[in-house]
């Protein structure tokens, strides 16, 4: 599958065959490819809590509004990224790289030191790039997947044990669907997502 076609037909399934299950070399390459998404300074921010337990899945539906596809789904993962891993033996992100390796470190450090915003910004950041990894391998093997945000973060963080330092961005359930999407809510044109160079400004009337 080309990757513009994995992108068109890429769609948020709410209904999965729950009797599916996904062999041990398609969860290779859903997280395989996952971990290949960029990370700032190679940080490698994110953690992945394969939710495997059906008795931990039944916990966290009621959590998500009794969707369906958090009980139904072959692979739910909570997606998290560690807040602080950017001062965590940084090091080791930049082990193979010679003499350069230290200059980086420095340059890490010292963008993400006191900037707490950032560090934030940039494990969401780093978690949405994998989580669109993962979609879109999915739908390379055949498979269809749905992001969600529609769920206690809180109460799913404290039930997978997050740790202080890391979010969660999002839940994804991947599997076979069972059922087609919805429609398409409306697409905005590109006249209105799409500029160059700048914002358009007001036109301002002379009198």
């Amino acid at each position: 599958m080309q990757v513009s076609e994995a992108i068109s037909s890429r769609r948020s399934i709410k209904q999965f065959d729950a009797g599916h299950r996904l062999s041990a070399p398609e969860i290779d390459r859903l997280y395989r490819n996952a971990r290949l998404a960029p990370t700032s300074f190679n940080i490698q921010h994110v953690r992945f809590i394969r939710v495997t337990d059906p008795e931990l899945r039944a916990r966290i539906r009621p959590l998500a509004f009794d969707q369906p596809q958090v009980t139904d789904a072959a692979e739910l993962v909570v997606v998290t990224a560690d807040v602080q891993a950017w001062q965590k033996n940084p090091q080791r992100y930049w082990r193979n790289a010679g003499e350069r390796g230290p200059i980086i470190v420095d340059s890490l450090l010292g963008f993400y030191r006191g900037r707490e915003w950032l560090q934030r910004d940039e494990a969401i950041r780093s978690g949405a790039f994998a989580a669109q990894n993962l979609m879109l391998t999915a739908r390379e093997l055949g498979y269809d997947s749905c992001p969600m945000i529609g769920f206690d973060i809180d109460a799913v963080g404290r039930l997978i044990g997050l740790p202080d330092d890391h979010v969660v961005v999002m839940m994804l359930a991947i599997g076979r669907a069972a059922g087609p999407a919805w429609e398409r809510g409306g697409d905005l044109p590109a006249s209105e997502a799409v500029f160059e160079n700048a914002f358009p400004q007001p036109s301002v009337s002379v009198a």
